[in-house]
């Protein structure tokens, strides 16, 4: 072995991989963005859930358990309620994980030994479920702290109830792990092929040489983009469904939602990938280079959409970051429809923001595009 030949190519490598700002960015992109958002942005721990009250008894002892509950920082009421039915529309519209409902003879229940509370939980996502179960720990019926310097006679004690909470949790109550895998599994796999396809797709035909072909038509820029999108598209709604089957006959995946309304939440992703894909194939130099950058985007996804991880645990910089991903808005609207059976109209803040990105994608990307060689 020649030992000054072989520092000759070990030389070489060293300068091709210091031109190559891509493969940088992964040496030292990677390592940083995983310990991110494993260490800082990934909490199991939840709290501050967004959740609503309905005290109907309004007494000092209901609001002093109320304040007990709110000081454990599981809960953080978001939203107003009244009656029972409104927690649990609130609930189905996903604008809350946990409602609490106290009745009007709150203190009537709790002096005959009954269930005086129910807490209402989205059991869509089966962490929120243990999450909210710290709530029924919380003591009931106990006496206010200035109380407590002496104990009360017997006679004239409150006798606690054996079982004073109730959790109901709503939607998946045997906490299946697949009811809630399922439907965000669709987002995963449609983000995966979709970007990945079209991130390759102008690069691809730079390289093998079509792109003469495509400047000698009289094809403008959108209808090229548009062109190669669609037939993704098509590809897309046949992986949505064959999920849909087989979420359904091998894991009894309900959808209790439209299908209708399935299919438009898997559309508008699907448009929204595969515009973020052109976008890659635009800035990216080559097909490795274009797959270097999907991985940036697919990582992200993964772990900040609330596929894999609570989004509620999240630190607010990690969900800002993350209201910035299509699949984020697309686990919400994915899960109200199948599993809580709400229209996607009701959904309408992430509908919004899943066609906003396509526009915004989209625009750049036409804009990026330029019908020439370089």
């Amino acid at each position: 072995m020649n030992w000054r030949r072989l520092f000759a190519v070990l030389v070489k490598e060293f300068r091709q991989l210091r031109r190559d700002r891509m493969t940088l960015a992964m040496i030292i992109g990677i390592p940083i963005m995983q310990l991110v958002l494993f260490g800082y942005a990934i909490n199991l721990n939840l709290r501050n859930l967004p959740a609503a009250i309905a005290d109907q008894s309004n007494t000092s002892a209901s609001r002093r358990q109320v304040m007990d509950m709110l000081a454990t920082g599981v809960i953080e009421p978001v939203a107003d309620a009244e009656t029972p039915e409104q927690l649990m529309e609130l609930l189905r519209r996903g604008e809350i994980s946990v409602g609490i409902a106290i009745p009007y003879d709150y203190e009537r229940r709790l002096a005959r030994g009954q269930e005086a509370i129910q807490i209402l939980v989205d059991g869509s996502d089966t962490v929120v479920q243990s999450a909210a179960a710290q709530l029924a720990q919380v003591p009931v019926g106990e006496p206010p702290p200035e109380n407590n310097t002496r104990l009360p006679d017997r006679q004239s004690s409150i006798p606690l109830p054996q079982r004073p909470v109730s959790i109901v949790s709503f939607y998946n109550p045997q906490r299946i792990s697949a009811i809630n895998i399922v439907p965000g599994l669709i987002g995963i796999i449609l983000t995966m092929t979709m970007v990945m396809f079209t991130s390759v797709a102008i690069v691809r035909e730079r390289e093998r040489g079509n792109m003469e072909l495509l400047i000698a038509t009289p094809v403008s820029s959108a209808e090229l983009m548009i062109g190669k999108i669609l037939p993704y598209g098509m590809i897309g709604l046949i992986q949505t469904s064959l999920i849909l089957l087989l979420g359904k006959f091998l894991f009894q995946v309900p959808i209790r939602g439209s299908l209708l309304d399935v299919y438009i939440a898997a559309l508008l992703l699907i448009l929204a990938n595969l515009a973020m894909g052109l976008l890659i194939s635009t800035r990216a130099q080559s097909q490795f280079q274009a797959m270097q950058m999907t991985f940036f985007v697919f990582l992200p996804s993964i772990l900040l959409s609330g596929f894999m991880f609570p989004f509620d645990g999240m630190p607010h910089a990690a969900q800002w970051l993350a209201e910035l991903l299509p699949l984020t808005h697309f686990i919400r609207l994915i899960r109200g429809v199948m599993l809580r059976g709400a229209g996607i109209l009701e959904l309408w803040p992430d509908l919004v923001a899943l066609i906003g990105f396509i526009l915004l994608m989209m625009t750049l990307a036409i804009l990026r595009f330029r019908k020439r060689l370089d």
